[in-house]
């Protein structure tokens, strides 16, 4: 089954956010939250990955989204509802 990552901090907003709007699409049980205030090899997992080392940073399965802009402009476009039909589907 496809798994939506989350990586994250606590004192974000746009964490909170992104974490949100994945709920209300329906993500669910299927969101693994990374937290990398307090882990360093999750931080570092997150920049190898990425390229990036600001949060949030969301995958979608193998798919890097990118952060909290890029997942409302995926969104708004419709796309999200589509990538996400893959996590909800065994």
């Amino acid at each position: 089954m496809t798994r939506v990552r989350l990586y994250r901090i606590e004192t974000c907003p746009y964490c909170d956010r992104a974490e949100a709007l994945l709920q209300r699409r329906g993500v669910g049980e299927q969101l693994d939250i990374i937290r990398i205030d307090d882990s360093r090899k999750g931080f570092a997992e997150m920049a190898r990955l990425t390229g990036q080392r600001t949060v949030p940073q969301v995958f979608i399965g193998d798919r890097h989204i990118g952060g909290f802009d890029d997942l409302v402009e995926l969104d708004m476009d419709g796309e999200l509802k589509e990538l996400l039909e893959a996590v909800r589907t065994p």
